[in-house]
């Protein structure tokens, strides 16, 4: 087997310059373009990973390249539409914006380190962005994937991209992986700030939804923590709140296909409660820590949409953390944690800032 070429250096010449430790900020991923062509490309990497579909490769083969990528692209496509931004896909800019930031926040607390981010399928690949990495000098890198709640569909499918590309490298940097931060302090703190800013601005619908992306109910019976991750994110969030059992619900979203997966469903609970009498609702979907297709068209668009039309009056969805000061703040205390132990350069505050903020606010003129 041969390994990737190393990037050029000399021996007994000093390091480099930049930072030697570095956080890749890692999410799901999102198509180039809101195009047929572009989904089909994304969904045939996404829906080929063995951690995404449990099924025996010879016959999901046969379903994903037979009916799935000959018919669903061109919905897909249409969905990512109605809400591409001239930039790019929502979780693309949002997950680029955090990562800038994030650098920031971390200079603002005397640690310089690098921040990049990545998408587990499509652009930039976890592997290109390693590559970068490593020809820039680091040494060190902290896996952050932007999920807070472990499951193996998503958080061990980024580990697994991790260990594919080190497996080709013959001088592998120091990794640390961050596994889950769904009982996190700072997350939580962040959540119910974001969700107090709205009911000051708007007032407190007579529900509060959690919507949680939904997974095989199988992945639970076989020993995936990610169901009750999500409850205890829940449990911790209404007692934040201040909420009664009484007043919210948690329920499970975009399912795939006819198995059943973990229950309750988003849209069916929220007919049910417009049928039940409840008028108004709140929905927050505290698994998603950047606005993305499934928050805003399948809930803003979709289920509000749904829930109107069995008889509720009052539709509030409560937008991600997106760059939320309390969100940023809490993450870079949770690379600052992880990171203990690894030297970080100290650079000058105010030049750290600087780059930052420069960068972030380039990104949001563009918005």
């Amino acid at each position: 087997m041969s390994f990737a070429p190393e990037p050029s250096f000399t021996h007994g010449a000093p390091p480099k310059a930049a930072a030697t430790t570095a956080i890749l900020l890692c999410n799901l991923g999102t198509p180039d373009a809101p195009t047929a062509p572009a989904l089909r490309r994304y969904l045939g990497e996404f829906l080929s990973d063995a951690r995404v579909v449990e099924i025996p490769r010879a016959i999901w083969w046969l379903i994903l390249h037979g009916i799935i990528l000959r018919t669903r692209p061109k919905k897909s496509a249409a969905k990512y539409a109605s809400v591409w931004l001239p930039e790019g896909s929502p979780l693309k800019v949002w997950t680029e914006k955090q990562a800038l930031m994030l650098r920031g926040y971390l200079g603002k607390r005397g640690h310089a380190v690098e921040v990049r981010y990545a998408m587990r399928y499509g652009n930039p690949s976890i592997a290109s962005q390693l590559d970068q990495l490593k020809a820039d000098g680091v040494t060190r890198v902290l896996i952050l994937p932007a999920y807070p709640q472990y499951s193996g569909t998503t958080t061990a499918s980024v580990f697994d991209a991790v260990y594919t590309w080190a497996a080709k490298v013959r001088r592998i940097p120091e990794f640390r992986f961050i596994n889950n931060y769904h009982d996190d302090p700072g997350y939580i703190a962040a959540l119910a700030d974001k969700i107090r800013r709205h009911w000051q601005l708007n007032g407190q619908a007579g529900q509060l939804v959690m919507s949680f992306h939904g997974v095989p109910e199988r992945t639970l019976r076989l020993g995936d923590p990610y169901h009750c991750e999500c409850q205890k994110t829940a449990r911790l969030l209404a007692e934040k709140l201040a909420l009664p059992k009484e007043r919210y619900q948690v329920t499970f979203q975009s399912r795939f296909g006819k198995a059943k997966w973990l229950e309750p469903y988003t849209e069916p609970t929220l007919v049910k409660l417009a049928q039940s009498g409840v008028k108004s609702v709140d929905v927050i979907c505290p698994g998603f820590t950047g606005d993305c297709l499934e928050t805003l068209e399948e809930i803003s668009m979709e289920a509000r949409h749904a829930f109107l039309e069995a008889g509720g009056k009052a539709f509030s969805y409560i937008e991600c953390l997106n760059d939320s000061p309390q969100w940023l703040a809490a993450l870079s205390e949770l690379g600052i944690r992880h990171m203990g132990g690894w030297p970080t350069q100290t650079v000058p505050e105010v030049q750290t800032l600087a780059a930052s903020r420069s960068a972030a606010l380039a990104l949001g003129a563009k918005q």
